[in-house]
């Protein structure tokens, strides 16, 4: 039998798989973040440069909601973990 056919082998090659999905996951979400704050300040920039007042206050807006949005994703992670933790402790 090859090596490479092993049980061990071929289910540590799956692990070792995702865990780099899982990583990349976050590196991704943090990029796409990043990207969105980037085209917010971009476009307060923009409307500032224009001395446009509704570019202003829509630039904001979008920042204020992108901030909320990262409270909330960071609320619900905080509450499943939480409730992980719960169902773990009840199991012993």
């Amino acid at each position: 039998m090859f090596l490479w056919m092993h049980p061990i082998v071929v289910i540590t090659c799956f692990i070792t798989k995702k865990l780099q999905l899982m990583l990349s996951r976050q590196t991704l979400n943090r990029i796409i973040i990043l990207g969105f704050m980037v085209l917010v300040g971009f476009c307060l920039a923009k409307a500032m440069y224009h001395k446009s007042v509704m570019g202003i206050i829509l630039a904001f807006i979008s920042l204020g909601a992108g901030v909320y949005f990262l409270y909330i994703a960071a609320k619900a992670k905080e509450e499943m973990e939480r409730e992980t933790q719960a169902i773990k402790e009840e199991a012993l």
